[in-house]
């Protein structure tokens, strides 16, 4: 039975002494004294062998504690810290027979029994520790015994172990500690620990920063924060890290941390030096050599694999922490299958292994292997109702269970109802239009259905691709059989195409598939944006301005660690940037070496070679590459805008002087300059002088004719145009601008509204599917959709425009259903009584809708109507 958690205040231990006899006062004085004067001795001789523990002098705080401790009975903090001492070097055996000793000798001490927990753990006495929980337990249960805080973060540690409710170890042990002593430094270790081990990263963050507000120069605070920040902000992980590493060179856990990161980034050389320091302050450590296990799975060297994981279980051989770290790595490279073999090996060796349960049921979520994975999930919030993990895939899987599902031989895809009946064709056909250029052109068929899920709100898709809340930069995420991506309606104010997400991730199905998930990211990223430009050049990364800016300054990153520019980008535009240089890398090899080089690299990659042999096997060497390339993406910079000075002004205070002495005005000083234009335009027509802002832009589209984005030469002197009611230029720039970016809905709703006045119906129904690929959840477009087609002649069309334009509760129903109940009426569809009246129940005295129920009840449609979806489309139907 689970000693009771309730609230416990530590107080100070009080002893009255008495003397009957007052005689006895000095000698008293002069005991107490000596016993005094002893106790300083020993307590600063303790704090300065915990001064060496902490800066990494294990051997010195070893031997000091040895020699203090010998022939001489000492306070159990003297056993701790020699036992954590050899923990950190390797000397299990040593530690175990210290800890022994230490449980004997300080029969009571619940600090003592705690760490020698884990160190029987680490020797593989299982069911020594087991019967240490007992004991601990049982000690517990004395109601008032333990009243220190030492005695009561390792009470609460031992509830932990035990199964205890981690909100009531908080509640109950850990804040009141920290309240009521708030420079006891182990509890700040105790909550961010619980905090890290439930996915908590947010208390773990704020655990470990009030900590090193008190312990600046505490390696273990400092890495304790590393950690918190891993899974959010790299660069301040790595930045903690080091500064763990300044306070204490043998550091093993940043030391793995940093391992850990580099691995994420594919900088495996560097990862493997980092587990050689490691290795040298401890060359047991099961968690380092774990990553050497996964190091050499990553290398194909299943020799060097068997004996770097045998090597983790050395002492422990049932250790399921080895087989959940090995696993947890390889499912971070997608490698699912992988990966969940030895998740399913450590729940074999602990059934009440909860991390491995939690990361297997993601792995079987990943890998489409739905019923299993919920159940897991469901499993482990019932056991542990803090794991954020856990929690916020429960909640995820009530969401995901009111979605619709449309499927085919090839997909399975998941959609919101609401968004099923407004574009779930559409998703359909793109993602099969996708599979059957993609495949046939890598030469790849899945071995089974692709899962796609489209999820309306962030928050869900951010939980289903990365298990946390957060992401926010993501489109899409593809895990190699299973898809997720937001949908358009988490996109609304930053729209983007989602048909260009779903064939980007398409792509990566068939890379990941015909490599078996082994390429580094770059290559994949880089092909897949590669494959949208293939499909429309308007879709993916093209060149920019800043583009331009950053490859002339010397910013490209090396072909050999593209990858670690996707893990730790300095801003949002780098990591674009990234996607960019990684496609244009796969443009070169397929310009240099063909279309068949790429697909050798991608056969060798799925053998286990190597990504930096497989390219120079097919193209050339690396180092000659890369040099290549740099000349080719240099030219390709270089290109953009000839005949614009491109020399970056400092313009923030050039408004201002110039309104003050017109005669530096910058545009006059730099009449080509690309930055001074730009904003000396949008200056212009901010103050709606119109006319006046042409003259930059025209100078701009003049040499940069390929403008596009949010500073598009076109849609700025679109703006103009339309302010100074000249239609028709208006129309000739945002027609040019429509041509080069996909994303631009304004323009495409602006030139619907232009060509319908003009009655150029084939240009409205081109205006709206663009509009369709980045917003199908609106009812402008399809509003002029249904009119293009009527007018068209594509009766199918616009009765799949006007009836998907009432799922959107569009303005002027009745028309809406007057038109519908036209087409279908003469389509002989009976369905065309309903719409009429509908119309009639809208507006009940519309002529045109009376009329025409008169001429549906008196020339009813065939007994056996033809059902629009059997109309054939017009060959005037019109494409984007």
């Amino acid at each position: 039975m689970l000693f009771c958690l309730r609230t416990v205040h530590p107080q100070e231990s009080r002893s009255i002494y008495r003397s009957r006899n007052r005689a006895f006062a000095p000698l008293l004085c002069c005991i107490f004294c000596l016993v005094a004067s002893s106790m300083a001795a020993f307590g600063a001789e303790l704090q300065e062998c915990q001064k060496l523990y902490l800066s990494g002098q294990y051997a010195d705080c070893i031997r000091l504690s040895n020699e203090t401790m010998k022939d001489r009975y000492v306070s159990e903090d003297w056993s701790i810290l020699l036992t954590k001492s050899l923990l950190m070097v390797g000397h299990y055996g040593e530690a175990l027979t210290v800890v022994s000793n230490a449980v004997s000798r300080h029969s009571g001490s619940l600090p003592v029994r705690v760490l020698a927990h884990e160190v029987f753990l680490q020797n593989g006495q299982t069911e020594q520790a087991k019967s240490l929980l007992e004991e601990i337990n049982q000690l517990g249960s004395r109601s008032g015994a333990y009243r220190n805080s030492a005695s009561l973060v390792a009470l609460g540690n031992a509830a932990l172990l035990l199964g205890a409710d981690p909100r009531l170890v908080l509640e109950n042990f850990f804040n009141p500690i920290k309240k009521s002593e708030p420079t006891f430094r182990d509890v700040y270790l105790a909550i961010g620990e619980l905090a890290l081990n439930k996915n908590d990263d947010a208390l773990a963050a704020q655990t470990f920063q009030d900590a090193i507000k008190r312990f600046p120069k505490d390696p273990e605070m400092l890495y304790g924060l590393a950690k918190a920040y891993g899974s959010s902000d790299r660069p301040k992980m790595v930045e903690y890290l080091q500064a763990a590493l300044e306070q204490n060179s043998k550091h093993v856990a940043s030391m793995l941390l940093m391992a850990d990161h580099m691995i994420d980034a594919e900088e495996y050389q560097r990862a493997g030096k980092s587990l050689d320091q490691a290795l040298a302050v401890n060359p047991s450590h099961p968690e380092a050599w774990a990553y050497r296990a996964v190091l050499a799975h990553l290398n194909s060297d299943a020799k060097q694999e068997k004996t770097a994981r045998a090597s983790a279980l050395q002492f422990w051989k049932t250790n399921p922490r080895v087989e959940f770290l090995i696993g947890q790595k390889l499912s971070q490279k997608y490698r699912f299958t992988e990966g969940s073999s030895h998740q399913r090996q450590a729940v074999k060796w602990d059934q009440d292994y909860l991390p491995s349960k939690i990361q297997l049921a993601q792995d079987l979520l990943r890998l489409g292997e739905d019923d299993e994975g919920w159940k897991l999930a469901e499993e482990v919030h019932k056991k542990d109702g803090y794991d954020v993990a856990a929690y916020n895939l429960v909640t995820l899987g009530e969401s995901l269970s009111r979605f619709q599902m449309l499927s085919n031989q090839d997909f399975r895809v998941r959609m919101h109802p609401h968004e099923v009946a407004v574009y779930g064709d559409r998703a359909m056909a793109l993602l099969q239009r996708a599979k059957d250029v993609l495949c046939r052109k890598y030469g790849f068929e899945p071995e089974k259905r692709t899962t796609v899920e489209i999820f309306p709100e962030q928050k869900d898709f951010a939980v289903r691709t990365f298990g946390m809340p957060g992401g926010a930069g993501y489109l899409g995420v593809c895990f190699g059989c299973v898809i997720t991506a937001n949908s358009p309606a988490s996109r609304a104010a930053n729209p983007s195409s989602w048909e260009a997400v779903l064939w980007h991730e398409y792509c990566h199905v068939v890379t990941l598939g015909l490599t078996k998930n082994k390429m580094p990211r770059w290559l994949s990223e880089g092909i897949s944006v590669y494959e949208e430009r293939q499909a429309k050049p308007v879709w993916g990364e093209n060149m920019t301005p800043r583009y331009r800016q950053m490859i002339l300054k010397g910013e490209l990153t090396p072909i050999g660690e593209l990858s670690g520019a996707f893990l730790t980008p300095k801003t949002g535009l780098h990591l674009q940037f990234a996607y960019y240089e990684s496609s244009m890398v796969v443009e070169f090899l397929i310009q240099r070496f063909g279309l068949d080089s790429i697909k050798r690299i991608l056969h060798d990659l799925g053998e286990g070679k190597a990504i930096n042999n497989a390219i120079e096997t097919h193209t050339e060497p690396l180092e000659k590459l890369e040099k290549e390339f740099t000349t080719f993406i240099r030219e390709r910079a270089e290109q953009l805008g000839q005949g614009l000075d491109w020399k970056e002004q400092k313009t923030e205070l050039r408004p201002r002087l110039a309104a003050i002495q017109p005669e530096l005005n910058p545009t006059s000083q730099n009449p080509t300059n690309y930055w001074v234009l730009i904003e000396r335009a949008k200056k212009l027509l901010d103050e709606r002088k119109w006319q006046e802002a042409k003259e930059p832009l025209q100078t701009i589209l003049d040499h940069y004719p390929d403008s596009t984005g949010a500073d598009s030469g076109y849609a700025l002197i679109a703006a103009a145009h339309r302010s100074l009611s000249e239609t028709e230029l208006e129309r000739a720039a945002l027609e040019k601008f429509a041509l080069l970016d996909a994303d631009a809905t304004d323009a495409f709703l602006r030139l619907m509204e232009m060509a319908s006045a003009k009655g150029e119906w084939n240009k409205v129904a081109v205006n709206g599917e663009r509009y369709l690929s980045v917003n199908p959840l609106v009812p402008q477009p399809y509003r002029y959709l249904g009119r293009a087609h009527e007018e068209l002649g594509n009766p199918r069309e616009a009765i799949q425009a006007y009836r998907t334009l009432l799922k959107l509760d569009p303005a002027d129903v009745a028309d809406v259903h007057f038109r519908l109940a036209k087409l279908l009426h003469q389509a002989g569809d009976a369905a065309a009584k309903r719409h009429a009246l509908q119309a009639l129940e809208e507006a009940p005295r519309f002529r045109e809708a009376h009329q025409l129920l008169l001429n549906i009840v008196e020339k009813p449609g065939s007994e056996a109507p033809r059902s629009p979806d059997n109309l054939r489309p017009s060959k005037e139907a019109a494409q984007p």
